[in-house]
């Protein structure tokens, strides 16, 4: 029992920084995406990256959360278990979240494809 709260406190802290660490690297560089996208208009811009944010945070979090229990099988674990356990959970949410990173590149990338295509319309019509 005494490992698995260690595996815990260990878990949860190294989730939060990846998710705030990837958070803020993507949404502080997608600005200019922003930008793009609603032609300069900043307000929009800007409240529009600020709630994709908030529901990468939600998303993100919360899936970490959903997939914490770690099963202790009868048995106190061992630091051996702990590390391989915490391995997989830790790795596996780093895939799920290069996997929205990438997601949300190709969001940003289609929005912005989206606005060149207005805007070429608007200037042939």
């Amino acid at each position: 029992m005494e490992n698995l709260l260690i595996a815990y406190f260990i878990y949860l802290p190294v989730v939060l920084f990846l998710t705030i660490y990837v958070s803020k690297t993507l949404f502080r560089n997608s600005r200019v995406f922003m930008m793009d996208i609603f032609n300069g208009r900043v307000e929009i811009a800007d409240s529009t990256n600020r709630l994709f944010e908030l529901g990468f945070y939600l998303l993100n979090v919360g899936f970490a959360l959903y997939i914490m229990e770690i099963y202790d099988y009868g048995h106190t674990l061992s630091f051996q278990e702990m590390a391989e356990i915490l391995s997989q959970k830790i790795g596996g949410f780093a895939i799920y979240l290069g996997i929205m990173l990438f997601l949300n590149l190709f969001l940003f990338f289609r929005g912005k494809r989206k606005a060149k295509e207005g805007r070429l319309r608007t200037k042939t019509a």
